[in-house]
């Protein structure tokens, strides 16, 4: 018999729970100076010697020897014979998965908008995409093709150019659904490499990668690391702490249902988060008795085990009212309603990443196929931050057309305000416009 699983038990009432809820809570993102310094001097690698860089550091980190960048690179073709290797049940779902995402993005889209004042003045917004964006996807055993289509798709949906995707082989190990997955996605070049390199290449180019506008994509601490370090360069998504999962319940789901989605985000690493709260306390015994009953069952029952002992929680709170102000305190990447009525709770919820509505709608859906985004803001940052969208794959762009009779109105209220920060240049440009 296994080791019973030491999950973490709060109660919202008791006296120090905001202490304990802070130190559940906390995780140290930031690199340490070593990892800087490597990532720094990478990147000054990557500017100075360009391919030549790329081709060493992927014999030295992947444990793949290649002669030039040109053994790097797959071509259009190579993404579609991945797409006749894989199985077709594994191609039908990529292509399910992929529509759909792109359907749920196409009603992101913005037009560009102008509007005329009675003057004839024209205010608007042009709206237009970025040129080549750059797409990072993890390679080896944490190869993700849903993240291809999570990130490539809206970037084709919002009119970008050029997708580049870098993804590393290590030891020559190719993942065909990762390809698979590019070539559905639309991907345009892609190259094998990986790391801090993969990020300065695509930030500054080289001879064979051409540099991009953004990147996005999950990677490692090097990558984020990387990520930081040329953001300004660049722009870049986000700055992704671990997966997160916050399920509120009513006591009326499945505890068997709800472990498993417990366990959905433990498995993605150690220091993923899965928190339950719920206002009756024999179901929260009852999930604890499933976790247990069924934690032997997964593939990655260690990692669970560590995830859930140093990271989750059951938490008792006092109506679902009151489980939804712990939800805003958290700021939650993923949040389960697992209630009756998700719809009475929803006004109530300012802060999460992604909201599954109802018992039926676990996060595992929004992972792979259900449309919307699974790129998604962690570590609290859904206070201020978004899912992954069309938007940011695009620039606005503000459109302004003065008349002569709107530029001679609007250059008395600029010759007003440009002399009292006494920027003289400033209001008599704006004064020559002004009809006497």
């Amino acid at each position: 018999m296994s080791t019973p699983l030491k999950i973490a038990r709060l109660d919202a009432n008791q006296a120090d729970f905001k202490q304990h809820l802070d130190a559940l809570l906390a995780w140290e993102g930031v690199s340490d100076k070593s990892v800087n310094e490597r990532v720094e001097d990478i990147i000054a690698a990557v500017r100075a010697r360009g391919d030549e860089a790329l081709v060493e550091f992927t014999a030295r980190f992947d444990g793949l020897q290649v002669n030039s960048m040109a053994d790097l690179i797959l071509d259009r073709a190579r993404l579609e014979l991945a797409l006749e290797r894989i199985t077709p049940e594994q191609r039908t779902a990529l292509e399910v998965a992929a529509e759909r995402v792109r359907v749920y993005h196409e009603h992101q889209s913005q037009p560009s908008w102008r509007y005329t004042e009675a003057d004839g003045t024209v205010l608007g917004q042009q709206i237009t995409p970025l040129d080549r964006a750059g797409l990072y996807v993890p390679g080896g055993k944490a190869s993700y093709p849903s993240s291809v289509i999570m990130n490539a798709v809206p970037a084709k949906v919002a009119g970008v150019r050029e997708v580049v995707m870098v993804v590393p082989t290590p030891r020559g190990e190719i993942n065909e659904l990762v390809l698979a997955a590019a070539c559905l996605a639309g991907v345009d070049r892609v190259f094998t490499i990986g790391g801090a390199q993969a990020v300065a290449a695509l930030a500054y180019g080289t001879e064979s990668v051409p540099r991009v506008d953004k990147i996005v994509g999950p990677g490692n601490i090097y990558v984020a690391t990387a990520k930081r370090a040329v953001f300004g360069q660049v722009g870049i998504d986000m700055i992704a702490g671990p997966s997160e999962i916050l399920v509120i319940c009513d006591g009326q789901t499945d505890p068997d249902w709800i472990a498993m989605d417990l366990f959905s985000q433990a498995e993605h690493d150690e220091d993923a988060q899965s928190i339950l709260l719920s206002p009756d306390a024999a179901f929260l015994d009852a999930v604890e008795a499933s976790l247990n009953k069924l934690l032997g069952s997964l593939e990655r029952a260690d990692m669970v085990r560590i995830s859930l002992e140093n990271r989750g929680a059951l938490i008792k709170v006092d109506s679902l009212e009151h489980a939804c102000e712990i939800s805003n305190r958290i700021a939650p990447e993923h949040l389960e309603l697992s209630v009756e009525d998700p719809d009475a709770l929803l006004p109530s919820i300012r802060h999460a990443g992604a909201i599954f509505m109802g018992r039926y709608t676990p996060e595992a859906l929004g992972d792979y196929c259900a449309g919307p985004n699974h790129v998604l803001p962690t570590s609290g940052t859904a206070r201020f931050s978004s899912p992954l969208g069309v938007y940011d794959f695009q620039k606005r762009s503000s459109v302004i057309f003065c008349s002569p009779e709107g530029a001679s109105e609007l250059g008395k209220t600029a010759s007003v305000l440009a002399r009292g920060e006494s920027l003289t240049a400033h209001a008599r440009s704006a004064e020559y416009r002004i009809k006497p």
